[in-house]
């Protein structure tokens, strides 16, 4: 669950961690009287992706009147495919010097990474390996004041820096704990006028642990109206931009499908995972959020082991019967109860493959001759 930016500094600033004045703004009233109170101003679309500088999405209005007309603008945008439906309007720092720092999690290790460079900034991936500075915590001991001061150390920071790093990164390690997040991440953390202070603020909480802050999902919410469809019928859904609906059961099988889709030059819809045990409802549900895509064709891939054959077979059928299936349909269906599954199939004029290859190179070949 990420954050968004204001709402990052929000808990940055109830955490002790400098951050400048702002305020978060979903239209322009009041804008012009916040903006008055600052000596310099910088207004920020809030969207849950990077690289919003380089699509325009953030201004430098020079008096207070601009600044409106500037959160009126941004408002009404789009930035990669989100809309903007809020703008933090705050103080422009005087920028001495960038430095990075994120704390996350090492999944390969199972413990804390600080990540740190002094080389922080917008292009913060393209900084040298040599440049980049990685410890790993120790969960029962934390983060103390001279684990940070060894940090800062091999980032190269003078004394009255270090000693301030040192004191934000026990901080951020506080809150990362505090609030079960993923990351935690500053960039750029900015020297101004002696004074580290967050300039941005990434803060990403664990899915598992959402269920703790229900006063943020509505504004934080992510998946589509389908993926959200999806979800309440506990079925993993996430939209991509392909020509090939996909469903399968399970994510391992699911994700194979979708690269031998690639493999055979095609491209996928989405990803379904369908789930193991997904009764005739459950499957015939997922199979009309499929065709809501509107994909050029559908590939099904079930390996019946919980699920039984004949309950996905019956869940086409009862589409079919129903609504109708107006694109191809190409089936792989093995497991259990199969042959009672292919026969419910063919009673319906459709048939199933058993290679998955076999049906995923048909599926790519239908797809072909739909977009003609």
């Amino acid at each position: 669950m990420k954050l968004y930016e204001y709402m990052g500094k929000d808990i940055f600033r109830r955490e002790g961690i400098p951050v400048p004045r702002g305020q978060a703004f979903f239209n322009s009233a009041g804008v012009a009287d916040f903006a008055a109170s600052l000596p310099a101003i910088v207004v920020k679309s809030q969207v849950l992706a990077g690289g919003r500088g380089k699509a325009g999405g953030i201004k430098f209005p020079a008096s207070a009147t601009e600044t409106e007309v500037a959160a009126q603008e941004l408002l009404a945008t789009v930035i990669r495919d989100l809309p903007v439906h809020a703008v933090l309007v705050e103080e422009k720092l005087k920028i001495d010097r960038e430095y990075y720092v994120a704390i996350t999690v090492d999944g390969g290790k199972r413990k804390p990474l600080v990540i740190a460079s002094a080389q922080g900034g917008v292009d913060i991936e393209e900084v040298a390996e040599e440049h980049i500075v990685k410890f790993h915590v120790d969960v029962h001991a934390g983060i103390q004041p001279h684990f940070g001061r060894e940090v800062a150390r091999r980032m190269g920071l003078p004394a009255a820096e270090s000693k301030q790093f040192s004191e934000l990164l026990v901080k951020m390690y506080n809150l990362f704990r505090k609030y079960d997040a993923e990351l935690v991440e500053i960039n750029p953390l900015v020297l101004s006028s002696g004074k580290l202070i967050a300039a941005d603020a990434k803060l990403t909480i664990d899915d598992e642990a959402a269920f703790r802050y229900p006063e943020w999902l509505p504004s934080v919410e992510e998946r589509t109206e389908r993926e959200l469809k999806a979800a309440a019928i506990g079925i993993s859904f996430v939209e991509l931009d392909g020509e090939i609906g996909v469903m399968a059961n399970g994510a391992g099988i699911t994700m194979a499908t979708l690269d031998i889709i690639n493999h055979f030059g095609g491209s996928p819809r989405n990803f379904m995972d369908a789930g193991g045990g997904a009764g005739t409802e459950a499957t015939a549900k997922a199979l009309e959020i499929l065709l809501s895509t509107k994909p050029k064709t559908i590939v099904v891939n079930i390996f019946g082991g919980i699920t039984r054959c004949d309950d996905v077979a019956r869940a086409f059928a009862q589409v079919k019967e129903t609504i109708g299936i107006p694109v191809p349909l190409v089936i792989r269906l093995v497991g259990t109860n199969e042959e009672a599954g292919v026969e419910i199939l063919r009673q319906q004029g459709m048939s199933a493959y058993r290679s998955i290859d076999e049906a995923v190179a048909k599926a790519v070949e239908l797809a072909a001759k739909e977009a003609v």
